[in-house]
């Protein structure tokens, strides 16, 4: 679980699998003594042995969504709700899942990726009893 973890955290910092919000480089939001870490990326890239641990669904057309929190510089609990938006205005749910794992904690949902093309996350993060929305968009792309 310690290679999950580390994999996890990875993507959630420094991974930009896919093009990434020009206005939000670093993949993440900051509220107060609240800091939101992003990252979205086609499950594919996953190992198959990772996929299997967390249950997800390794597939080009499969994407994932990643969230760290961290409260006063250390992984805090949270509850992760949203949905995802194409173009058209099509809007799905997002359900998430949390992975704890030697102290790291992770929300994780996935989402279908049908063509290239660029989505919308609408989310709400609640922390310490406080919402926090976040919305970014993502250029998406299926796998190989």
């Amino acid at each position: 679980m310690r290679r999950l973890a580390l994999f996890l955290f990875s993507l959630c910092l420094a991974l930009p699998a896919l093009a990434a919000d020009a206005t939000r480089p670093e993949r993440k939001e900051v509220f107060g003594d609240v800091a939101v870490h992003y990252s979205a990326f086609t499950s594919s890239m996953l190992q198959p042995d990772i996929a299997a641990a967390t249950g997800l669904t390794r597939s080009k057309n499969q994407g994932v969504l990643n969230i760290a929190v961290i409260k006063a510089g250390k992984p805090s609990t949270a509850v992760v709700s949203g949905t995802v938006k194409d173009l058209t205005g099509r809007s799905s749910p997002l359900s998430f899942k949390q992975i704890t794992d030697r102290g790291a904690v992770y929300y994780i949902a996935q989402f279908k990726i049908e063509q290239a093309e660029t989505l919308t996350f609408d989310l709400n993060v609640e922390a310490g009893g406080i919402s926090h929305p976040l919305s970014f968009n993502q250029e998406v792309f299926p796998g190989e």
